[in-house]
């Protein structure tokens, strides 16, 4: 707000400095407004237009139209200003409201712990009389354990006993949304404040498990409840949720009788299901009310028997509280209580089927994140990514996420079939031929090609991945997709989508490996954002044809935030047209990772994608991402799920090609885990040596001493901090610096930032690079001719020349040397090269 002041005062300055006030007319006020609508920051020539377009405007100075653009500006700033702070103030005032309740609450319980405890010490002193005096007690004692050992007894479904269990579900939920029924703890990594999403709790030592969430939106509480009745649009993991049966009760309220599916999360694991009642109905003080619970133990009214491929679980009284709030908007209470039946899962899964965190982050946290999103979405309704709306891409993201949970499942009464296994039960395939599946496909290309699919083929694994943060893995896996991906796999996929001239902006936003990443949008607090991946250089393919062009893909990440505890990563994706419409048919694959060791912290926000900035502290750093990630046993489920488009007459052909890419991509990302977990680096004759471990601290030492030794001179600065500031000082050395091994094919072992750059590869990619694959033929000639010498004298200098970067870019270099490194015993050790003042052509 200061700052907004001092600019204003600035701008009535240089009013004043201009000799003269203006008066402005309501007309030319409303001229001055209109352009100010299309262009707030006009330039000096579109105001000297304006003066000439609107003769109202011909007896003011162009200086004072300027200091009149000033002003406006800054009158925007203060009231968005404004309106944030009171936003703010009433936030901060809401929340204070709920500790203060939330206070009453705890004393409350205290106050009842004290009684009750007092009460039990009077008790037991009462029976430890009575012990010595009357037996008695001891088949009262146990007639009492008999009783509450028994099985409890069906509930009444008839209509008047739904309407008792209704009242009876509203009197549990409230007690657990404000009350004490459930001992809540605040969920690890997330603290009440103006800017957190709301007041999140989980369950400490209650039957099944439970989530509690209190916010605030600025939505009215009608609004509120019909968005949390709708299921469907916000909660992902949703299924299906039918209205079997509606009637109403007598003070107003309305009694739903519901069947509702979930999606499986993983291919280890069946799908849940739960017939449920839901009642809605308004308090006395304009609260709305939408409890729910299950009705597994009825009798005398409506039923749902089992459903294959489900397992049926419960839904302990649950629902939302909604209060209207003094000034506009709704405080809401919501409390998730269910029993996922985990005895029903491997074991090795049964934690993620019994954590509260994890209930937290994927249903109650998603309805407080739906509402606050469709809240910022009413007061700022713009126009996002690609002149899309902010609903429109909330229905993509919906669909892609949609879709990979259908090829995750694979329910047959969606049209899904399994494939006869080849003998090895790593890789299931589907097969899905049915009308509604291809509903949408295109059927022809725009230059009168067939498409490439009248069927579906999904190729879907899990795997078990141990040490290695959700995160970590998810972002190495979108920002580095040339480490996992087929090029010539994603054209094929490319082809079951109609190819039409691009239409999406070649604005170069962020560029990655070979991909050009073009962000749409991102939901609250960046849990979720979509984007539009472009794939450079590659092409459409069509049977013996490759049609040169562009590839985009549509792309759903969300769970990229290390600090989220027992969030889920997940990376979808699917090939879009080019013209990027909105009914465009999507094929969505991806990955998921779920970590099922919830009960422990994700690792710390400083661990790297590729490991390069542990360089940054030296072997300290690498220390600390040791002991935030190696010291941890955390588990992490990943699923992966490839859709292909084909023609039913090459279903062999594409099902032997899905099973082989999947399971290319499983072995890519054991590697990419392998390197990324602080445990498992590599040693010096093995895998590319990671940067902050002692092998590179040594390595750095003997390539800076082999220098010394040939060319008599220093390659780095002297310095007296020992072997963590040689490697620092190598990895910042601003020319390539790449060391290869000793072998008939050599290939790159390690390198500095500058080499890594001048590669446009990664650490885990480059052991996949020979040192060959990096020159062309005359380069390669010259270097194998040499090589002896090198091995003979030392060392040797090349002239300048051309070589290739892994993305096929040439590089120009004013000249390189290369020479031996030996070790300590002065045992040849690896090939280093360097090459000075490099630059891509």
């Amino acid at each position: 707000m200061m700052a907004v002041s001092s600019a204003c005062r600035d701008a009535n300055k240089m009013a004043v400095d201009a000799g003269k006030y203006v008066r402005y007319t309501p007309e030319q006020v409303e001229a001055l407004e209109r352009l100010y609508h299309d262009c707030p920051k006009p330039s000096s020539l579109r105001r000297q237009q304006l003066i000439r377009e609107c003769p109202i405007l011909s007896n003011i100075e162009p200086k004072q139209i300027k200091v009149w653009f000033q002003n406006r500006r800054c009158r925007e700033k203060q009231r968005k200003e404004s309106s944030r702070l009171q936003g703010v103030n009433r936030k901060l005032t809401a929340m204070n409201k709920l500790l203060m309740e939330e206070n009453d609450r705890l004393q409350k319980q205290v106050g009842q712990l004290v009684y009750e405890n007092s009460y039990f010490r009077q008790h037991t002193q009462n029976a430890a009389t009575l012990a010595t005096t009357d037996t008695s007690c001891e088949s009262v004692v146990t007639s009492g354990q008999q009783q509450t050992t028994s099985q409890r007894p069906p509930k009444d479904a008839s209509p008047a006993g739904l309407v008792s269990i209704a009242e009876e579900t509203l009197t549990e939920f409230l007690s657990k949304a404000t009350g004490t029924a459930i001992e809540w703890i605040q969920m690890p990594g997330m603290k009440p404040g103006p800017d957190s999403i709301g007041i999140i709790a989980i369950s400490h030592g209650c039957t099944g498990v439970a989530a509690r969430a209190c916010g605030l939106v600025s939505l009215e509480p009608t609004r509120v409840a019909d968005i949390l009745k709708d299921r469907l649009s916000w909660y992902r993991d949703c299924r299906a949720v039918d209205v079997m049966n509606v009637m109403s009760t007598g003070n107003g309220g309305t009694i739903e009788l519901l069947y509702m599916q979930l999606y499986a999360l993983t291919t280890l694991a069946p799908a849940r299901d739960f017939w449920l009642m839901r009642y809605t109905s308004l308090l006395e003080d304009g609260s709305v009310v939408i409890c729910e619970r299950s009705l597994n133990n009825t009798q005398n009214g409506p039923s749902m028997p089992s459903v294959q491929h489900f397992v049926r679980a419960e839904i302990m009284p649950s629902g939302y509280l909604i209060r209207p709030c003094e000034g506009g908007g709704s405080i809401i209470h919501i409390v998730d209580h269910m029993d996922l039946e985990p005895w029903r899962v491997p074991e090795v899964l049964r934690p993620l089927y019994e954590s509260s965190t994890m209930l937290s982050q994927r249903t109650t946290m998603a309805a407080l994140r739906q509402l606050r999103q469709i809240s910022q979405e009413i007061c700022q309704p713009n126009v996002t990514g690609f002149g899309r709306r902010p609903a429109a891409l909330r229905a993509l993201s919906q669909r892609l996420s949609k879709g990979f949970n259908e090829a995750v499942n694979g329910f047959m009464d969606e049209g899904w079939s399994m494939m006869e296994s080849d003998g090895i039960d790593d890789v299931t395939l589907l097969v899905n031929s049915s009308p509604s599946k291809m509903m949408g496909e295109n059927q022809f290309y725009s230059n009168g090609f067939p498409a490439a699919g009248t069927a579906v083929l999904c190729a879907r694994a899990s795997m078990l991945l141990q040490n290695v943060p959700p995160a970590v893995l998810l972002r190495f896996l979108r920002e580095h997709r040339s480490e996992w991906a087929d090029s010539g796999i994603d054209a094929y996929s490319a082809a079951a989508v109609k190819a039409a001239p691009c239409t999406i902006p070649v604005a170069r936003t962020g560029c990655v490996g070979g991909q050009v990443i073009l962000p749409l949008a991102h939901t609250i607090e960046n849990e979720e954002f979509m984007e539009v991946v472009r794939l450079e250089n590659l092409g459409h393919y069509r049977e013996d044809m490759f049609m040169p062009g562009d590839i985009f893909m549509l792309q759903l990440c969300s769970g990229v935030d290390e600090n989220a505890v027992g969030a889920c990563a997940e990376l979808i994706f699917a090939p879009i047209d080019a013209s990027f419409s909105d009914d465009a048919p999507l094929l969505p694959s991806g990955f998921r990772i779920i970590p099922i060791d919830s009960s422990k912290d994700v690792s710390s926000p400083k661990c790297t994608l590729d490991l390069t900035s542990a360089l940054e502290v030296g072997h300290a750093g690498n220390k600390a991402l040791a002991d935030n990630n190696g010291s941890r046993s955390g588990k992490s489920v990943m699923t992966i799920a490839f859709q292909f488009a084909f023609e039913v007459h090459l279903q062999e052909s594409v099902a032997s090609m899905a099973r082989q890419y999947v399971r290319s991509i499983i072995s890519s990302v054991q590697r990419v885990a392998s390197a990324l977990s602080p445990s498992r680096f590599g040693s010096l004759n093995g895998s590319p040596l990671s940067p902050g471990t002692p092998e590179a601290q040594t390595l750095a030492r003997w390539i800076s001493q082999s220098y010394r030794c040939y060319l008599g001179v220093e390659l780095l600065k002297p310095s007296n901090e020992g072997g963590e500031s040689t490697l620092k000082t190598l990895w910042n050395h601003s020319d390539a610096i790449l060391c290869c091994s000793l072998k008939a094919l050599p290939v790159f072992t390690f390198a500095n930032q500058a080499g890594l750059d001048m590669l446009e590869t990664t650490f885990v990619a480059l052991q996949d690079i020979t040192l060959e694959k990096i020159f062309d033929e005359q380069g390669r000639k010259t270097l194998f001719n040499e090589l002896p010498q090198i091995m003979q004298q030392g060392f040797i200098c090349l002239q300048g020349g051309i070589c290739m970067s892994s993305m096929g870019r040439p590089i120009s270099y004013e000249r390189a040397v290369a020479w031996k490194v030996f070790n300590d015993a002065e045992d040849a050790q690896c090939m280093c090269f360097m090459f000075i003042n490099w630059s891509f052509v």
